[in-house]
């Protein structure tokens, strides 16, 4: 479809400007980063291919101290190695920026000792693009973010969505049933989500036939934004005409 056919369709009858679909476009770490030296990256080297449940929410995406704590059971009770992004929760002052976290104080006492086999716990960041590009990450719960779901889709990471604020509802409902590269989770009126449900799901995306098909899809999509971008493709021929338009004036 033409930029302008594209216009035209999404508002017919009314003389808009052409659309150019440049995209995805992610930013990448070349030329080095503060990633280069993460120890989440070392950690990651060491675990078998696929075998890694990512989990990270944004510089936003905090959690009450009862949530983290089913959160961890979850994960614990799941198998599963797990790679977590924990920041503290809220502050009742909301202004102010969390303090930096204290994981040994956050989560459930003896945690870290009985998955220090299988899980790493970090503080705050972790260099996500990297981190959803390495062998080991198979899956990544994720709150919806848009940068986080197409960094995801090109590294052909399956999701398991759970949007926090904001437009992640309807990025989650989309991803979710439309183009079918996550699973969702099931959450209470307030957002609680048990560790029976974080459990169960973090099962199902990483162990089940339907986890599978969601993998397979992501892959798909992932090999489609590749060809995208490259020479030829149709989002490389968009910035081309892009930058045509704008020469010309």
């Amino acid at each position: 479809m033409s930029s302008s056919t594209m216009a035209d369709t999404i508002v017919p009858k009314e003389q808009t400007p052409p659309i150019y679909c440049v995209g995805p476009l992610i930013a990448s770490n070349d030329g080095g980063s503060q990633s280069d030296e993460h120890e989440c990256l070392s950690w990651l080297n060491l675990q078998p291919s696929k075998s890694v449940v990512f989990l990270c929410f944004g510089s936003l995406g905090l959690f009450t101290a009862e949530q983290l704590a089913e959160m961890a059971a979850g994960l614990e009770n799941s198998g599963h190695r797990f790679l977590w992004v924990v920041r503290n929760p809220p502050n009742e002052d909301e202004i102010k920026a969390p303090a930096r976290a204290d994981v040994d104080a956050l989560l459930p006492q003896g945690f870290l000792k009985r998955t220090k086999d299988k899980g790493l716990v970090v503080k705050s960041w972790a260099p996500q693009v990297d981190v959803l590009s390495h062998d080991s990450v198979g899956g990544f719960v994720t709150h919806c973010g848009w940068n986080s779901v197409l960094e995801a889709i090109c590294a052909g990471v399956p999701m398991l969505a759970w949007p926090l604020y904001a437009e992640q509802r309807m990025n989650r409902l989309f991803i979710v049933e439309e183009i079918k590269v996550a699973l969702g989770l099931t959450e209470s009126a307030n957002g609680f989500v048990t560790a029976a449900e974080f459990e169960k799901r973090i099962r199902e995306l990483m162990d089940s036939k339907i986890g599978k098909a969601v993998r397979d899809q992501v892959m798909a999509m992932r090999n489609s934004a590749k060809a995208a971008i490259q020479d030829g493709g149709s989002s490389h021929l968009a910035m081309e005409q892009l930058i045509e338009s704008l020469t010309k004036g």
